[in-house]
């Protein structure tokens, strides 16, 4: 096999389960590369996401905590939403630190890109890190959104981290990131 070969697979068949604005189920009957066929594989699709990790002038995490009911848990999260249509990841991640913490402003940084599963969702979580934000207004909550806004110093973050005490990956990924780069931040162009 070729190293750029992609190996993809043809799909044969796609059928729509579910669809919502925000989660989309479907069923795929697809041919591999060697011929073996897989009558029913299921993929969910979602619109785009976005996180920040967001740091105010003084060095504090902004960070929010919410009830996540999948597992049952209030946990610290960063602050992340969705991709709204016609609107670039670094709009929807602005606009979401603002309408959730009332923080804004300060030198943006696309972090990276991420995808909490490879396998079965088809969707990217664009990550980000601000630097310098400060208070610029209050929040403007979705009807579905219940999370109170936090300011945490980086060791009370290190040592959520060290401990386990933050559950989503697509929030871990970019605060591991930040960790290891964060003494080499005078390297990278930020945005304003």
């Amino acid at each position: 096999m070729e190293k750029n070969e992609d190996r993809k697979w043809e799909v044969l068949h796609r059928e729509y389960l579910y669809r919502e604005p925000w989660f989309t189920a479907r069923r795929d009957h697809v041919r591999l590369p060697n011929g073996q066929e897989i009558k029913d594989y299921y993929v969910l699709e979602y619109p785009d996401w976005v996180n920040t990790i967001a740091i105010t002038r003084s060095g504090e995490f902004v960070l929010v905590r919410q009830y996540r009911h999948g597992l049952g848990e209030t946990r610290y999260e960063l602050c992340a939403g969705v991709c709204e249509p016609n609107e670039t990841p670094l709009q929807a991640a602005q606009r979401e630190l603002l309408e959730e913490t009332g923080y804004g402003h300060g030198r943006w940084l696309p972090l990276m890109n991420i995808s909490g599963n490879t396998s079965t969702t088809n969707n990217l979580t664009h990550c980000f890190l601000a630097l310098d934000v400060e208070k610029v207004g209050n929040q403007h909550l979705d009807a579905s959104e219940d999370l109170s806004v936090h300011l945490l110093s980086e060791q009370e973050v290190w040592d959520l981290l060290q401990n386990d005490q933050l559950r989503q990956s697509l929030m871990v990924a970019p605060l591991w990131k930040y960790f290891v780069i964060k003494d080499h931040l005078n390297t990278f162009s930020f945005m304003p």
